[in-house]
């Protein structure tokens, strides 16, 4: 398919059936988010899969927005492992990590989508919160989780999902 026929099509499912993800399916998706362009290329972007009974559980303690999907991936970056710029006066100490994390996590929507598996990007959450309820290391911050499955029969875009703003408002000549 097109690239813009595949992102125009792609919303946010919330209607997931039980269905598994084929493994071979979710390796590609993973490897999607490994390839990405990162800040300097120091990858700092890591991937938890969510997916067994128990992490599900859990999953399902720390964020309402969970949507009884088969698999979640909670996105994070390594804080020791980000490029900064301590030269951004608008943004004292900034660091790539969020920006990598969610390059990575967009890749892995599309790819998902390519896959006929649909998603959806969730920050639904207290990253505290999830940080301890799956004992990341402190120097592990979530960023987002993206849930992934197949979509119930019927499932359809909500209306509002067609709704776009014309390119003039998004785009400017300098």
């Amino acid at each position: 398919m097109d690239f813009l026929e595949l992102a125009k099509n792609r919303y946010s499912e919330r209607k997931f059936d039980s269905r598994q993800i084929e493994q071979e399916k979710l390796d590609r998706i993973l490897e999607a988010g490994r390839i990405v362009p990162t800040a300097c290329n120091y990858q700092p972007q890591r991937f938890y899969i969510i997916k067994s009974e128990k992490a599900i559980e859990t999953l399902k303690h720390v964020t309402p927005f969970h949507y009884n999907v088969p698999v979640m991936i909670l996105v994070c970056y390594d804080a020791n492992t980000v490029w900064r710029n301590p030269h951004d006066k608008w943004y004292n100490n900034y660091n790539s990590g969020e920006q990598d994390a969610s390059i990575a996590a967009t890749t892995m929507m599309y790819e998902a989508e390519e896959l006929g598996i649909h998603t959806i990007w969730i920050r639904g959450f207290d990253s505290e919160t999830v940080s301890k309820a799956f004992d990341l290391p402190d120097n592990i911050i979530p960023v987002m989780m993206l849930g992934l499955g197949y979509p119930k029969e019927g499932s359809s875009a909500h209306a509002w999902h067609f709704n776009r703003m014309p390119i003039e408002k998004m785009a400017t000549e300098l």
